[in-house]
């Protein structure tokens, strides 16, 4: 049998906390206030006492106190301190919250909208249309309408007006287009300015399935490459006509949310949205993620994407990311490009303070730019006769807006005061070439 020792079974001894508590205490001293300090100011005392009129009431004493002994510093100064003069016309401690406040409501202001030292995409549009031209004939697609196609009059049944714009989807998918050939490049810029112009009259004559069809048949365009020196050209324009169809349905849904004659403020939040605008804009949306086409799909999604703030108040920071994965899957690297450039051109206008966006965009870019030296760009190049150097500069208008929307208000120093990435240092990465195709 295993024994305890001894110390182990010993009692523990009975303490007095009490005693040692007051044995173990600091020794305090009494304070006489007689003592003489130079620091301690001289205070008087003048006790009053009122006798109450009323019956049975107490005498109450009131005693007010003050300082007999003068700042030397205030003396000299005759009380024209400078800082107790500003002391005096603000308090800081009422008046520091709302400064506070205030400025983070100025920094919000500036980082959530782009001022007038931001250089607007309207100020390029004619400087690319004027470098980029070619004298090799186009084609384009155009959307040959019907007459089922028009508005139904007032007395015409809802089911018939369903009926109707099925029929006139069906029509998009059987091919009811008409190729146009041998274009000169006004002929083609003619063509597209005629679109634009059919755009405009299919919707204020209430034919928004024709709109749509439009604008999908226009966004098709932009895959097409077989004049590759011309493609920064027909982007500017066929942007055009996406910039058209995004503020005509967002002036439509914020139309249908005017209560009363009164209009929505600038900055509304989705709650103020009405059940009908709310499900326009979701039947946007849904009429879009319907088409089958990537890029379609994708530049018509981007070009409503501001209608998004009917719907919640994340809407727009949950769909860029969304859409910058969208772009992964565009194979040619000039078509992606310019996507990413549209992209970001949307993302400033509604969204400037989400750079994650934009700077994702731009190092996909660079993780592609290896694609150029592949052989399906390689291929092209040979059957078009163009060179490497002439190719790379059809890049320069997309990088350069890219570049743009990341250094503008980009901070040069992080939050905890390290030196956070340059707004140009990751242009080391990009090829020697690359960048001499710039100037």
């Amino acid at each position: 049998i295993y024994t305890f020792p001894y110390c182990f079974l010993r009692h523990a001894r009975s303490r007095n906390y009490v005693s040692e508590s007051e044995v173990c205490k600091l020794e305090s001293m009494p304070l006489d206030f007689g003592d003489y300090h130079p620091l301690k100011p001289i205070t008087v005392t003048e006790s009053k006492t009122k006798k109450m009129n009323r019956k049975g009431s107490t005498s109450s004493t009131s005693s007010s106190s003050s300082s007999s002994m003068m700042d030397p510093l205030s003396s000299v100064l005759d009380g024209t301190d400078p800082l107790s003069l500003f002391a005096a016309a603000a308090d800081p401690v009422t008046t520091a919250p709302p400064m506070d406040g205030a400025r983070r409501k100025r920094d919000k202001d500036e980082s959530s909208a782009v001022g007038s030292d931001f250089e607007p995409w309207s100020s390029k549009r004619g400087e690319i249309l004027a470098r980029y031209t070619t004298t090799e004939k186009l084609s384009i697609n155009l959307y040959m309408g019907s007459e089922k196609g028009k508005a139904t009059t007032t007395g015409s049944a809802v089911s018939e007006k369903v009926r109707t714009r099925l029929e006139e989807l069906d029509d998009l998918e059987e091919g009811s287009q008409k190729e146009l050939l041998n274009l000169t490049q006004q002929d083609y810029m003619n063509r597209i300015e005629e679109l634009n112009q059919s755009l405009k009259d299919a919707w204020s004559s209430d034919q928004k399935v024709k709109a749509l069809k439009i604008v999908i048949q226009c966004s098709k365009l932009l895959s097409d490459t077989t004049v590759i020196q011309f493609y920064p050209s027909k982007f500017v324009l066929i942007t055009d006509i996406l910039d058209t169809f995004g503020k005509l349905v967002y002036e439509r849904i914020l139309s249908m949310c005017v209560d009363n004659r009164v209009s929505l403020p600038d900055n509304f939040s989705p709650e103020s949205v009405n059940d009908t605008a709310k499900e326009t804009c979701l039947n946007w949306f849904f009429k879009i993620a319907s088409i089958r086409e990537l890029i379609p799909r994708f530049y018509v999604e981007a070009a409503i994407l501001k209608c998004n703030k009917f719907l919640s108040k994340t809407g727009i920071s949950e769909c860029l990311p969304r859409l910058t994965s969208m772009i992964r899957g565009i194979g040619d690297p000039l078509v992606a490009v310019y996507a990413r450039a549209y992209l970001c051109r949307v993302g400033m206008e509604v969204a400037p303070q989400l750079k994650e966006s934009l700077n994702k965009n731009f190092f996909d870019f660079l993780l592609t730019f290896k694609q150029i030296h592949g052989d399906t760009v390689q291929n092209q190049l040979v059957v078009q006769c163009v060179e490497i150097p002439l190719y790379l500069t059809l890049y320069s208008p997309a990088i350069d807006w890219i570049l743009q929307c990341i250094a503008y208000h980009a901070p040069d120093v992080s939050e905890h005061g390290n030196l956070k990435c340059d707004r140009f240092k990751f242009i080391g990465s990009i090829p020697v070439c690359f960048l001499l195709s710039f100037s």
